[in-house]
Formats: structure tokens, C-alpha cells, sequence
């Protein structure tokens, strides 16, 4: 019998007691338990969260910022005390350089537009790795089609680090951002954000940041980081769909011009002239998602209230374990083996198609993503049409991790 790695989870860390804030966990997938191994496309929901939202609903719930009604008044309370969660969850005394927007998609895309449009001009380059999400790769080339600046990719090594030589030669005169993931959602390889902000400042460059993988796997602080964009998703941290944040220095924010026009982004109106509204407000056009910001809101302290160094941990634990069960499988290669890495492992199983792997683990009650994962480049860069991830949250025990080797020893056994 090998000997089993030697768990590295705080001992205070009560894994039944977690598992049992979440609902959904105590379902049976085709008469099996489910073993969730995709919290990297969307995390399950705690109870705090679901409730939240209810309660919001039924006792507090009418549009913001336009009421002087009570109820009105107590939704814009929550709404901008949601605001102001989220600005020390990242580590920013500025409650005004916390936008709400829908995703960590529109965040990026509002940088581009906004930002983007009014700043750069035609030659001006941005630096982007070979490890992007299309979200922080398809603003940027629409960006250069529009204004004529140059994009420039950093090549990332077989382990799937960033190639440091290749990628600070790259950002010279010329770069006037790097956009870059915090930790890939596909390799789960955790980049040196501080180190990449130092080298491009250096050089006069400003830098955005793609925290979707980051905010719910360790601590993150903007201010200590010293990043001038970070963007992420609520429905990765444990919260509702349809909120995502944009952190943005508020000298920036004051400069960009609004992005969308409408309701509450203004002040006044006339039919010659109109005067846009303070931020981060300029940039929240309409009736925003207030219901989905408190429901964020209760995510970040649920995960707070558990310790972001303590998850960290635990999941950490488990990326050593998987790592090791895996490599035990005969023909299972695993892309990208950084030597800082979140809880998410990318692999293939000889010429096994990832979608046939996916269709019999979920027989099997384990619910991995196959395919691209939004990252078709990388996918090129490793040689593979597409993998099968596994990834990891707060939730997940050993016994998903046996789960998901027990269903691939199953998958061997139907192909040969």
C-alpha cells in the first residue's frame, strides 16, 4: 500500500460543518453522491446566501438610489453597504473604486472600452500570457481593430509558468498595459502579480488584473499589490450570478469616460448637455443588481468568517493529494504543473476523448468541466484538442478527489 500524503488543513477547519451549509451537496447523482469538482466554472451557494437574497425579496426589496421611500432607502443601505464589503474584502479603503458590474467578462470589457478607447492610440501595445481566459483575450484584439494598438502574447513554459525573460522583453516603450490572469482557470498556475506590477510600472505601463480565480482560493489586496485594475466574478466566490466587480484606482475612474449611457450614471440631463454622476456611480448605468450585490456581500463573509488562509489550506491539501492519485493512473498526463498552483488540475487520459471521460464520470456521480475552458491558445500552446479539470472549493473532501480516480478507473475499464 503507498503511503497516503500527510494532510497540510488546519485541524481546525470542519469540513462536515461546511458540506452542510450548502444544499446542494446533499443530492445523489444517479443514485451516487455528488462530487463536485467544477467550482472553477461556478461555486455552489451557501444557505447564508441563498437566504440573504430571500430575505431581500420579501422584506427589503425596491430599486436603489431613486426612492425616498423607506423601503427604498433600506435597499440602498444594503446595496452600498455591499459596496464597501467588497472594497475591504480586496483590501481598498476607497469604497469608490469598487464599479459593480455583471461579470469579471464586463469588467474587462469596460477597461477596454473606457479606458482603452480614450488613452491609447494606434501602435500602443498590450501584453497578455499565453494562459488568458478569452475574457482578458477578445476585448483586447476588438480594442486593437477598433484603435490600431498591438497586442503582444508572454509564452508560458511546459509546466505552465510564465516564461519571465520572454515576458519582461516584451514590455518595453511602447506597453501601456498588461492584462494578465491572477491564477489560470484551466492550469490553476498562481502568477506573481506583485512581481509583474513592479516590472510593468517600471516601464510606465499600467496593469489589469483577472482575479475570477484568485479572489476565492487566498487573500487579495489591491493597495499591497499596488494594481491599478482587478476584476471578478461573484458566482466563482461562493455568490450570486450576474454581479462582478472592477476594482479601479479612483484617479482612473475620475478620468474614464462612462461606457454606457442611462438612469443614475448622471446628475442632469437636458436634450444639449449632460453632466455624468460621481463614481463609482458614472459607470453603473440603469437599474442595478442590488439583490445579486447582497447576496455577494454575504459570500464574502461567509468566506471570511471561515479564513481565506485556512481554504488555502484545505485546498491546497487536496491539490496534493489529487495530484498524486492521479499520476497514479496509467496513461493520465496532467497539463501544467507549475510550481505555485490554485486547487485546479487540467489533464487528458491517453486518446480517451475528454467528453466520453466527462459523460461517464457524471454516471458516476462526479461533475468535472471538459472541453476548452474558454481557453482555446492554451489548449493550441499544450498540443491538446481539449481536457478534462478538475477543480476544487472549499466543500471538497479526499473522498471527491477517490470519487473522481475510482470514475477513471471506470472510464479505462469501458475503453480497454
Amino acid at each position: 500500500m503507498t503511503a497516503q500524503p500527510k494532510s497540510l488543513a488546519p485541524a481546525a477547519f470542519d469540513i462536515d460543518r461546511i458540506r452542510g451549509d450548502f444544499p446542494i451537496l446533499a443530492q445523489k447523482m444517479h443514485g451516487r453522491p455528488l462530487a463536485f469538482l467544477d467550482s472553477g466554472a461556478s461555486a455552489q451557494k451557501p444557505r447564508v446566501v441563498i437566504d440573504t437574497m430571500t430575505r431581500m425579496y420579501e422584506q427589503s426589496y425596491a430599486n436603489v438610489h431613486r426612492g425616498l421611500y423607506q423601503l427604498s432607502q433600506a435597499a440602498t443601505d444594503i446595496y452600498e453597504k455591499a459596496r464597501e464589503t467588497v472594497a475591504r474584502f480586496i483590501g481598498t479603503p476607497d469604497s469608490r473604486e469598487i464599479v459593480f458590474t455583471r461579470n469579471a467578462t464586463e469588467a474587462i470589457n469596460l477597461v477596454a472600452y473606457s479606458w482603452g478607447d480614450a488613452f491609447l492610440q494606434p501602435g500602443d501595445e498590450v501584453v497578455i500570457s499565453h494562459m488568458e481566459h478569452h475574457a482578458n483575450i477578445v476585448p483586447w484584439q476588438m480594442l486593437r481593430d477598433r484603435r490600431g494598438i498591438v497586442l503582444r502574447v508572454a509564452p508560458v513554459d511546459d509546466a505552465g509558468e510564465l516564461v519571465w525573460d520572454d515576458f519582461a522583453a516584451l514590455i518595453g516603450p511602447k506597453t501601456k498595459l498588461v492584462a494578465i490572469t491572477h491564477v489560470s482557470n484551466t492550469l490553476g498556475t498562481i502568477v506573481p502579480i506583485a512581481e509583474v506590477v513592479r516590472l510593468a510600472h517600471a516601464k510606465g505601463a499600467k496593469v489589469l488584473v483577472d482575479g475570477s480565480q484568485a479572489v476565492q482560493h487566498m487573500p487579495v489586496d489591491v493597495k499591497a499589490l499596488d494594481v491599478d485594475f482587478y476584476a471578478f466574478t461573484g458566482h466563482k466566490l461562493y455568490g450570486p450570478t450576474g454581479i462582478g466587480v472592477l476594482y479601479a484606482r479612483a484617479a482612473l475612474l475620475e478620468a474614464m469616460p462612462p461606457w454606457q449611457g442611462g438612469g443614475d450614471m448622471i446628475l442632469s440631463v437636458t436634450f444639449e448637455k449632460t453632466e455624468w454622476n460621481d463614481i463609482p456611480h458614472k459607470f453603473e448605468a440603469g437599474t442595478p443588481a442590488f439583490v445579486e450585490a447582497a447576496g455577494l456581500a454575504a459570500a464574502i463573509d461567509y468566506v471570511q468568517g471561515i479564513g481565506l488562509d485556512a481554504i488555502a489550506a484545505h485546498e491546497h491539501d487536496l491539490l496534493l493529494y489529487a495530484t498524486e492519485k492521479l499520476k497514479a493512473i496509467n496513461s493520465l498526463r496532467i497539463i501544467g504543473e507549475a510550481r505555485h498552483k490554485a486547487g485546479v488540475i487540467s489533464f487528458v487520459l491517453g486518446d480517451i476523448h475528454p467528453h466520453d471521460i466527462g459523460t461517464i464520470l457524471d454516471r458516476e456521480g462526479v461533475a468535472v468541466r471538459v472541453g476548452q475552458h474558454c481557453a482555446h491558445p492554451l489548449m493550441e500552446r499544450f498540443g491538446v484538442p481539449a481536457t478534462v479539470r478538475a477543480s476544487f472549493g472549499l466543500y471538497n473532501t479526499r473522498a471527491d478527489v477517490d470519487a473522481l480516480c475510482a470514475g477513471l478507473q471506470r472510464v479505462r475499464e469501458i475503453f480497454g
